[in-house]
């Protein structure tokens, strides 16, 4: 069940806002970790906690509610389970918005590097 609050306020957010959480998130060595863990399939928090056993629960459990503020992972509660999915729509977003422009003026320049050194 989605909770009002959380749903209000992420109405409420800005694109700005929420490209800052996303980034935010992603700044974290762990937290990519975590991502990269989830890629292939969906993970409980006890799965993921025992893929870091240099960090205690709290701070696994902590990563996770950064990740999931940011809408980069969704949870599903299964009985006393807790499942972790990756949501990949906010990094596709960033990808559309910043990577996928600024990659296709590069290659465009490189093209054109290319035409002006073989004429």
């Amino acid at each position: 069940m989605i909770r009002l609050d959380i749903m209000l306020y992420k109405y409420n957010m800005s694109i700005s806002d929420q490209y800052n959480s996303v980034f935010k998130a992603l700044s974290s060595p762990l937290r990519r970790q975590i991502l990269d863990d989830l890629r292939d399939q969906p993970l409980t928090t006890g799965t993921l906690c025992a893929h870091f056993p240099e960090y205690d629960r709290c701070t696994v459990m902590q990563h996770l509610g950064v990740l999931e503020k940011a809408e980069l992972i969704i949870i599903e509660r299964k009985g006393r389970e807790r499942w972790n999915h990756l949501n990949p729509l906010p990094i596709h977003a960033i990808h559309e918005r910043w990577i996928g422009p600024h990659a296709a003026a590069a290659v465009g320049k490189l093209s054109k590097l290319k035409a002006d050194l073989e004429a």
